[in-house]
């Protein structure tokens, strides 16, 4: 159990509008077993007994699975390892001496609220416009009564595991969130629930993801890199596919 000093380079904010800037901290006693949010724990104690304000960020189930804990880690999303979270990274992956720089996620479409902690409700309006099942599936004993092929059900499952925490957005140089409306479309189009409102669904899902201010996709592919669930590419593909296929009736969509 090796402890280490670090020196922090944090970005403080005290809103949307206010400027922002760099802080340094330097922060010693660190134990390579804390999570990278413990270690942020330390500090923010370090700075209330000293009266200062401490570091906002979010957090809330540290277990990899809620998509809160949004920090750019020395210019990486959630950090410097693959499919891992904020939450689920170890101070072991740091050395003794280290600046690490931390900050929020930026886009137009995430605004900041305070220090490292942005808004993120576009991604609920972009669900809110068409993420979900509005036909009748019944109960939840009648979930194995469709018969699924074993292909369409993986696929499904490999896109439901986007957690929704915008990495994808972050690690985007457009600020483009297609991971996660592919992810969230091709979900529902892989299973027969899904496919009633499949062309509704995708239509208005690309539209408000266009209306919050989010980017174009360019294919870079930085998005699958960084996504802490090793979302694919693929799924934005698909997506695509959906939507060209949709517009081409579009005279039936709804407004």
């Amino acid at each position: 159990m090796d402890n280490m000093k670090l020196k922090l380079r944090i970005w403080r904010q005290g809103g949307k509008f206010p400027k922002g800037q760099f802080v340094n901290y330097d922060l010693d006693g660190v134990n390579d077993h804390m999570s990278f949010l413990e270690m942020l724990d330390v500090l923010n104690e370090k700075l209330i007994n000293k009266k200062e304000d401490p570091i906002a960020f979010e957090h809330d189930c540290r277990e990899g699975i809620c998509g809160t804990c949004s920090l750019v880690i020395n210019g990486y999303p959630h950090g410097p390892m693959q499919q891992t979270t904020a939450c689920q990274l170890h101070m072991r992956n740091f050395r003794d001496g280290d600046t690490i720089t931390i900050e929020p996620w930026r886009s137009r479409a995430f605004p900041i609220v305070k220090d490292l902690v942005v808004n993120r409700d576009s991604f609920d309006r972009i669900i809110q416009a068409g993420g979900f099942i509005s036909v009748d599936t019944g109960q939840a004993q009648d979930g194995n009564a469709i018969p699924i092929e074993k292909d369409q059900a993986s696929h499904a499952f490999d896109a439901a595991t986007c957690i929704g925490c915008g990495a994808c957005v972050a690690a985007c140089p457009n600020a483009s969130a297609m991971l996660f409306v592919g992810a969230k479309v091709s979900h529902l189009a892989q299973v027969p629930q899904g496919k009633v409102e499949a062309e509704t669904r995708v239509q208005r899902m690309v539209a408000q993801h266009d209306a919050e201010g989010f980017g174009r996709c360019s294919n870079i592919t930085a998005c699958e890199a960084e996504c802490p669930k090793g979302i694919s590419v693929e799924h934005i593909a698909r997506l695509n596919r959906q939507y060209i296929g949709s517009t081409l009736g579009s005279e039936k969509v709804a407004n």
